[in-house]
This record gives structure tokens, sequence and C-alpha cells, in this order.
């Protein structure tokens, strides 16, 4: 990624200026040559619903879809639909604007959390301590560290099992770390080994978060291609604490087809 002037923290980024009561806009603005980075439209989206909620309510799962490629040069507005608010659970819709089109749209939902039953069926991934592997860069993303665990086999080596963490240290809000989450569940993919597809755009992503994060602390990223067919690709993904909670799954679809001549 190629910026100009200095490079943003993570936490500029989730810093999102108050309009109005549902109105929300993000003023960190940088340059770089590709479109802006979904991971980040979808952060400061799950933000902004979050500070339209009590803060007895946790983030508990997104929907959203990619509409039009932004630009990291232009501020984003956000603007906050109240669609529901029960006695357990808050549901927001979100749509972000720039040049006065829509480019993201998102619907996420809010729970106050009740306990119960707390089991998880899948076992935890293998992977060696993160302090153990040797650091690894990860691309297009600002206040994050890598250790690859494993990459997926074929021409396009992108890690499919990783550590990150982020850099920088994070209030103890869950609404914070759950967007810090949800802005590094957008890096890489999974595809299957067949000739012809070729990654595209991200068309959609959704995040259920099961159990309190640290997103400054070690987070092990577990992506698997699922199905490829009509030009998208669609790959499941897990992450677990260093501890070995399963803290939250992922689902995401992309382009995947021939470039075109």
């Amino acid at each position: 990624m190629t910026t100009v002037g200095p490079a943003p923290t993570l936490l500029e980024l989730l810093d999102l200026e108050r309009i109005d009561r549902d109105l929300f806009r993000a003023c960190t603005v940088f340059e770089e040559e590709h479109a802006l980075f979904g991971g980040q439209v979808a952060a400061q989206a799950l933000l902004a619903a979050g500070r339209t909620v009590p803060e007895d309510r946790a983030p508990h799962s997104l929907h959203g879809y990619y509409l039009r490629g932004g630009h990291s040069s232009r501020p984003t507005v956000f603007q906050v639909h109240r669609d529901r608010d029960g006695r357990s659970f808050t549901a927001r819709r979100v749509v972000a604007i720039q040049d006065g089109e829509v480019i993201f749209n998102m619907a996420a939902s809010f729970a106050v959390d009740q306990g119960g039953p707390d089991t998880s069926v899948d076992p935890v991934p293998e992977a060696p301590d993160p302090d153990t592997l040797p650091g690894a860069p990860v691309p297009r993303v600002f206040g994050f560290e890598g250790r690859t665990v494993r990459t997926q086999p074929g021409a396009r080596e992108f890690p499919i099992r990783y550590w990150t963490r982020c850099t920088e240290p994070l209030a103890d809000e869950p609404l914070v770390h759950a967007s810090a989450l949800t802005y590094i569940s957008d890096m890489f993919g999974a595809f299957p080994p067949v000739r012809g597809g070729v990654p595209g755009p991200s068309l959609d992503h959704a995040l259920w978060f099961h159990r309190p994060v640290r997103a400054d602390d070690w987070m092990l990223i577990d992506l698997v291609p699922r199905s490829a067919a009509g030009g998208r690709n669609w790959y499941t993904g897990t992450l677990h604490d260093r501890a070995g909670r399963h803290v939250a799954s992922l689902t995401q679809e992309c382009l995947f087809r021939e470039p075109r001549s």
C-alpha cells in the first residue's frame, strides 16, 4: 500500500465525528492506489451503529454488502437507522455514503449478555504459539501485526491460518474490540485450487461474535474455501483467542472469475 503523508493509526480510523443524532463521519483520509479497504468501512459502520446502542449491549452479528468502490482519500458518512430496541436485542442498519452514493450497507444486531450454556463443538485449529513464529506482513491495514501458520496451496499463497493482533492498546470497551476484529476479518481469503478463477473485490461479509475478545491480544484466524460458482467464491472462517476460545465466526463472498479481456 502506498500512502501520502503519515500513515493513520487504527484508533484514528475508528475516531468518528458525530454530526447529528444518527449521523457520523469518518474524517481520517489518506492516499492509496487501491479502493477503500472493505474491513475499514465495515469496522466504521459497526462502530457508528454501536454509538446509538445502550452500553450494556455488545454486537453479536453483522451482515454487510459492498456496493461500490470507495476512496480512502475522501470522508465517509454513516447514517444509522434504529430498526428496533427490545429488552434483550437491538437492531440497527447503517448506510455508508461517499459523494452522495451508497458504497456499503450493513445490518447489525446487539444483545445483552444473558449467560446460559457455553460450549464449542469444533476443535481449535492447530497452530504453534505466535511468539515462536517469525513476523509476517499484513498488507493494507494499519496497526496490526501477523504470524503466518499456513498458506493456501497453489500459485496464490495467501495466509489461510494466521495469528494477528492490534499493536495499539485498545480501551476496555467491547464495541472497540469488535470493530477492530471486524477491520482485520476482511483481510486475505480462501480460494479453491481451480484454474481460471481470479479473486476479485468482496461482495458481502458476515460476522458473528460469540464471546468477548481483546483485539490487542493474539487471535488465530482460520479460513476455509467452501464453494466457487457463478463467478463468485464463498469461504468461512473462525477466530480463536490465545486461550483457545472460539470468539467469532465469519463468512465472505467475493468475485472469482477469469479476468476480462
